[in-house]
């Protein structure tokens, strides 16, 4: 007798933790496409990115979301509010543990929240090919999973974990989607990886991508001007840097990374711009796309 077919299940999964728990690498592991940025520096992420995985029998909506962390700033408090509407509007909560730095007083915050919506959660305990002796973490009412997000240790069954605990639904994206974010999105960001790994200390986090012309109108190459938006003007001489230099440097590799993403050749013109109000005002941050 032939087993009953299984219900189809979608629904959207948030992965939550502090900041460099490796949510953005375990995204672009799970998606086998480079979406999210990834630096070696905290909170790199700045708003939700939606990744979709359709898999026979199963789609998940895969929410990155910013670091929860403490900060009075206007930009940080719009971060985290990100991430609490991301975390109470999944179906499924993945939090996210280092195994290099163990529990966190942000894991406490973010598992109270689940808990009280009664929402069904996955513990991933990530970077075990850094820490493979990281201890067990216990009392969680929730299978808690070792994996690498590098690797891809330990992914499928974290896969499997969520799918089982998605609702019945028929898929909510066409097969072939990635991601709901444009592809202009996709490019600026692209160009801030390239700011945060070029700039020194704090400057990085001064900064924003604001690409005011996205031209894909030619047949042999996409043509983008893009703003590199600084607070000061002392930041502004930092980012061009001496003879123009810096800028240069990052946009050479934003251009690589852009053209890998879209497959074609492109033309970019980068400026350093000050632009004061970007941090501080709610509107000029959502503009840009960091809510």
């Amino acid at each position: 007798m032939a087993e009953p077919e299984r219900a189809h299940r979608a629904g959207f999964v948030a992965l939550l933790g502090p900041p460099n728990a490796g949510k953005s690498t375990l995204l672009n592991r799970l998606l086998g496409e480079k979406l999210a940025i990834v630096t070696a520096k905290p909170q790199t992420t700045r708003s939700r990115i939606l990744g979709i995985v359709t898999r026979p029998g199963a789609q998940l909506m895969l929410v990155d979301t910013p670091g929860l962390h403490e900060s009075t700033k206007r930009l940080n408090v719009a971060l985290n509010e990100a991430v609490a509407e991301a975390a109470q509007d999944c179906d499924v909560a993945v939090l996210i543990v280092d195994a290099t730095r163990g529990w966190q007083a942000a894991h406490d915050e973010l598992l109270a929240g689940v808990r009280e919506r009664g929402t069904p959660l996955v513990v991933a305990v990530n970077k075990i090919d850094a820490a493979p002796a990281a201890a067990a973490l216990a009392d969680l009412e929730a299978p808690v999973l070792p994996l690498s997000a590098l690797t891809g240790e330990g992914v499928e069954a974290l896969v499997e974990a969520a799918v089982s605990r998605l609702p019945e639904s028929p898929p909510l994206y066409p097969d072939d989607d990635l991601t709901d974010r444009p592809v202009r999105w996709l490019c600026a960001e692209l160009i801030r990886e390239a700011a945060f790994e070029r700039l020194e200390q704090e400057l990085p986090y001064s900064v924003a991508v604001d690409v005011v012309k996205f031209d894909e109108s030619r047949a042999d190459r996409v043509v983008i001007h893009a703003n590199l938006l600084v607070a000061r003007d002392s930041q502004k001489r930092i980012a061009v840097g001496a003879g123009g230099r810096t800028v240069r440097a990052i946009g050479t590799r934003a251009r690589r990374g852009i053209e890998r993403l879209l497959g074609t050749k492109v033309h970019l013109d980068l400026f350093v711009k000050v632009d004061p109000r970007w941090l501080e005002s709610a509107r000029r941050i959502e503009e840009l796309g960091y809510r």
